[in-house]
């Protein structure tokens, strides 16, 4: 999708009530399923995570507000463990990069003797 074409459909969203942001993405779902040509690309476990409980939630006819406002908390909560993980990973790369670096020579191997600065 091209630039233009996302900002004209985001100002149309952007005005629309909860509810309607969900008749919304049932048509954008409808459409998926029936002309599907690509997979769209694949959520994250978290997002999987998320999208199935305000599946379930709409489910169970609860008010668009309170959906809207359930994903808006767990959108946050998301944003820490996408932190938590990416701080996570780097810890782990940092360890694998020192456990595989060469280690340096030891400054008593590469020194001669008594040139420590001490006389024998």
């Amino acid at each position: 999708m091209n630039d233009f074409m996302k900002e004209r459909i985001l100002r149309r969203l952007e005005p629309l009530s909860d509810e309607r942001l969900y008749q919304v993405l049932d048509y954008i779902e409808f459409l998926e399923s029936k002309y599907a040509q690509h997979e769209a690309a694949a959520p994250n476990v978290f997002q999987r995570f998320a999208e199935g409980v305000e599946d379930t939630m709409r489910a169970g006819r609860v008010s668009a507000s309170t959906v809207a406002e359930t994903m808006g908390l767990m959108s946050k909560a998301m944003n820490v463990l996408s932190g938590v993980a990416a701080a996570g990973k780097s810890v782990a790369n940092d360890m694998v990069n020192a456990a595989t670096a060469k280690p340096a020579s030891s400054p008593e191997s590469s020194s001669s003797p008594g040139s420590d600065g001490t006389s024998k």
